[in-house]
């Protein structure tokens, strides 16, 4: 399975696969892809939610496209409503599928900042069929397995996707 990650100046780690600017524990944010039978599992880490969260966005498009040297044709600005941590990641995640099965774009940039009742997201967007594709393309979220979880160290996030 072929994993792609921000690098933001910091080292691979140890775990294959696994893309982070310093890895777990309040550093810098990052995110890896799991094996998983049949469907994609994305673990992702940040300082804040926010970060955690848009790193899960790119673990997601960097499992199925070389989004290395990349920049945004467009803006979609949009208001992803959620009770729960776990409710916006499912619906961040939900947003980009749809981004892509219907409109044939990606983001390559995610901005995210609290809103009243959800979050507020910022998505940098490109024609994915710019990129070389490098594995299967995620068709839905699942809520096998989703957890968001924060603390001292930082924020977690895992989820799996059906491809």
């Amino acid at each position: 399975m072929d994993h792609h990650g921000d690098h933001h100046g910091g080292d691979h780690g140890d775990h294959h696969g696994e893309h982070r600017g310093g890895g777990h524990g309040g550093r810098r944010g990052g995110h890896r892809s799991v094996p998983h039978t049949a469907d994609l599992r994305i673990e992702a880490w940040g300082a804040t939610r926010e970060e955690c969260l848009a790193q899960a966005v790119r673990g997601v498009c960097a499992s199925f496209l070389d989004l290395r040297e990349t920049a945004g044709v467009r803006v979609r600005e949009v208001l992803v409503p959620g009770d729960s941590d776990e409710d916006l990641l499912v619906g961040l995640l939900e947003e980009v599928v749809y981004r892509l099965d219907t409109e044939g774009e990606v983001p390559v940039a995610t901005d995210l900042a609290p809103a009243e009742g959800g979050l507020r997201v910022r998505l940098q967007m490109a024609d994915a069929g710019a990129f070389p594709v490098t594995g299967a393309v995620p068709k839905a979220v699942t809520l096998h397995e989703l957890d968001v979880t924060g603390g001292p160290r930082g924020w977690t996030c895992s989820v799996t996707l059906d491809v």
